[in-house]
């Protein structure tokens, strides 16, 4: 008799909000960090059971190059530990968010190493704000390479062997097929937990088909990931899409973030 193979369990659920200091166009979790922190508790409460996750704008691109040229800045230590200490309240984890402008991911990921170390904190690379040289962030789409991906993946596993910390996610957000190239580059490193996130905006049925096209290419051992938006989704007469619709997805999300 041949045994039978249990299918793998799904991988659990996360919901977060993602924000920044000063910047409620960046999402929710802004101001009064403990009053967004119990919002996201209710939002959660909406799900199946799910862990709670702060993600940080670390990096944030700007519309001007700024002294060094390269359309962004850092936010300071005390800042990431705010919004460290506000994760920790909720007991998930923090993502610190990259929106690289002119700048390279792999350099700004290892300008937080010091955090990285941290049991708790993973990475949240956004590739539609990482500009070619002589673009201006928010003209046009910037983009990111599979291998740059995986070069960023493998630096994280090797933090998390040296410190023996427990898996980081790293999650890239993409809105638009032309975002991600190559992905098959993104190979798999232990202590890594990839998660792609489908930004598409809308209405549902044009969120559907974003996440529809944009999946195509999501390598078998990236999880999935969606993003809804408060404010954009639900303009022009539009609706937010429910946690019910959210979760009948296929593949199952396992990372939804509001902003």
């Amino acid at each position: 008799m041949t045994p039978r193979i249990e299918p793998p369990p799904p991988p659990p659920l996360r919901i977060g909000f993602c924000g920044g200091p000063n910047a409620p166009a960046l999402g929710r979790m802004t101001g009064n960090l403990d009053a967004a922190g119990d919002q996201l508790r209710h939002q959660v409460s909406a799900y199946p059971p799910a862990q709670p996750v702060v993600e940080l704008i670390a990096t944030r691109v700007h519309g001007s190059p700024g002294p060094d040229g390269l359309y962004r800045t850092r936010e300071s230590d005390a800042t990431i530990q705010s919004y460290l200490d506000q994760a920790r309240r909720l007991g998930g984890p923090l993502l610190l968010n990259i929106q690289p402008g002119r700048a390279e991911f792999p350099t700004e990921v290892r300008a937080y190493e010091r955090w990285l170390t941290e049991p708790d904190v993973g990475l949240a690379l956004d590739p539609e704000w990482a500009v070619d040289p002589g673009v201006v962030p928010g003209r046009k789409f910037g983009h990111v390479e599979g291998a740059v991906l995986d070069q960023v993946s493998a630096y994280v596993a090797t933090i998390v062997q040296q410190h023996a910390l427990p898996p980081k996610l790293l999650i890239y957000h993409q809105v638009a097929a032309s975002v991600v190239r190559d992905e098959n580059a993104l190979l798999p490193h232990d202590g890594v937990i990839p998660v792609k996130v489908v930004d598409g905006i809308g209405s549902p049925a044009l969120k559907l088909a974003t996440w529809n096209v944009v999946m195509k290419t999501k390598p078998a051992h990236v999880q999935a990931g969606f993003k809804l938006f408060y404010d954009e989704d639900t303009r022009r007469g539009g609706r937010l899409m429910t946690p019910g619709e959210v979760m009948a997805l296929q593949p199952k999300p396992a990372y939804v973030v509001y902003e």
